[in-house]
C-alpha cells in the first residue's frame, strides 16, 4: 500500500475540506493503496517455508517466494530453519505452510502418517527421482581430448567390472587394493556401501576409505578430477559437484527390495523428492497450491544453479534469481499469464 502524507493546518483549511480529505485518505487505505499488482495484499497470510540445511531446498524456497510475493501479491514469506523431522512435524501442525523438498524415503513412517491423517498434502515431484550410487569421472571411460586425457578403462561400465581395474584406483595406504571413497561415518548409506562391497565380492580387491565428512568426500573427488586421475566413490544428485564435473554412475543390478534388505546387493532406489503443503493452505491460499502443484525442475537445472552458487560464492537468493532469469520458459509454464507478467516486470529491476 502506498503511503500518503497529508500536511493539514487548521488555520488554513476549513473544517469541511479537512473532513473531505480525511475521507479520501480512508478510501485510499480501504482500496489497498492503488492498483499495483506487485504490492502485497494485507488480507493475504504470510506463508512460512521449511528452510532445512541443504542448499537446493533453500534455492527452491526463494524461487517460490519471489513468485508468491511479486506475482501473487502476498507479503514476503518467512523461512523456518530446522532439521528434517521437526520441520515436517511443523508442516503437519500448521506452523509451516510449504515444504519444497520432502525426501519421503528418509522418513517413510512419519511421511505416510501425515499423508494418511490428512494434515499434509503431497503436490508432486520437485524434480525427477534423485539418484545416488557409485561414481567415476567420465574421462576414465571416454577420455578427454581437450585436457589431453586418454581413456583409462573404456570397458568399465558396471560394479562387476571393478575387480579388473582395481589398480587404476590404487589406495596409497593399502597398495594391494583399490580405494573406494565412502560417505561420512554416521550416514545411513555409509553402512550400506560397506554392505555393497561385500555383496559384490569387492572386499578382496578394494579398501573402503572413510572420508570423514561430506566436505572431505567432495574435496577428494574434485582434487582427483583437477589432476585428471581416476576416482571411485559414493555420491548423489543434485549437487554442485555434478553441475561442475562430468561424472558417470556405474551400473548395478536393478533395485530389488528383497535383495536390498538382505545385503544391499543392488542399486539404490531412486529417491522421491516431493513438494508438500499443510492441507489448510488449500483453503487459505488455493492459488498458491495450484502454482506449487505445477512447480517442476530437472536434475540438470538443480546441478547448474548449485554450481553457480559454488563458483560465485553466492547465497540461495542469488541462485534463485539466476534460475528465474535463465529459465523463464520453465517458471512461466507454472503460472497464469498475469502472474508471470508481474514476476517478469519485477525481475527486470533486479540486478
Amino acid at each position: 500500500m502506498h503511503k500518503i502524507k497529508y500536511f493539514l493546518r487548521r488555520s488554513v483549511l476549513p473544517t469541511t475540506v479537512l473532513v473531505l480529505l480525511l475521507a479520501m485518505a480512508l478510501l485510499v487505505v480501504g482500496c489497498g493503496g492503488g492498483n499495483d499488482s506487485n504490492s502485497a495484499d494485507n488480507n493475504k497470510p504470510v506463508l512460512v517455508f521449511a528452510d532445512v540445511s541443504w542448499d537446493s531446498i533453500k534455492v527452491h524456497n526463494r524461487i517460490a517466494s519471489f513468485i508468491i510475493e511479486h506475482g501473487y501479491g502476498y507479503p514476503a514469506p518467512e523461512y523456518r530453519f530446522g532439521d528434517s523431522v521437526p520441520t515436517l512435524q511443523g508442516l503437519s501442525q500448521g506452523s509451516i505452510d510449504i515444504y519444497m523438498e520432502v525426501w519421503a524415503d528418509n522418513y517413510k513412517d512419519i511421511w505416510e502418517k501425515m499423508i494418511n491423517d490428512g494434515s499434509v498434502k503431497k503436490l508432486g515431484s520437485n524434480y525427477p527421482d534423485a539418484p545416488q550410487g557409485w561414481y567415476i569421472p567420465t574421462y576414465v571411460i571416454k577420455g578427454d581430448a581437450d585436457r589431453g586425457i586418454e581413456a583409462m578403462a573404456p570397458d568399465l561400465k558396471s560394479v562387476s567390472d571393478l575387480p579388473e581395474y582395481w589398480e587404476l584406483f590404487k589406495d596409497s595406504e593399502v597398495p594391494n587394493k583399490g580405494r573406494f571413497h565412502n560417505s561420512p561415518p554416521g550416514w545411513v548409506v555409509t553402512d550400506m556401501n560397506e554392505g555393497k562391497i561385500k555383496a559384490y565380492e569387492l572386499d578382496s580387491t578394494f579398501n573402503v576409505f572413510s572420508t570423514g565428512s561430506d566436505t572431505a568426500l567432495a574435496t577428494s573427488m574434485v582434487s582427483a578430477y583437477e589432476k585428471g586421475e581416476a576416482w571411485l566413490g559414493y555420491y548423489w544428485e543434485p549437487t554442485w559437484i555434478m553441475g561442475k564435473l562430468d561424472m558417470t554412475k556405474l551400473e548395478e543390478p536393478s533395485f530389488d527390495k528383497e535383495v536390498f534388505e538382505k545385503n544391499y546387493g543392488c542399486e539404490y532406489a531412486p529417491a522421491k523428492v516431493y513438494i508438500a503443503v499443510n492441507s489448510e493452505l488449500e483453503k487459505t491460499a488455493p492459488e498458491i497450491v495450484e502454482f506449487l502443484s505445477k512447480y517442476s525442475t530437472t536434475l540438470e537445472q538443480n546441478n547448474e544453479f548449485l554450481a553457480y552458487m559454488q563458483d560465485n560464492n553466492s547465497e540461495s537468493e542469488d541462485a534463485a534469481i539466476y534460475f528465474l532469469k535463465n529459465y523463464p520458459d520453465v517458471w512461466k509454464s507454472w503460472l497464469p499469464e498475469d502472474v508471470a507478467n508481474a514476476v517478469e516486470e519485477t525481475l527486470k529491476e533486479v540486478k
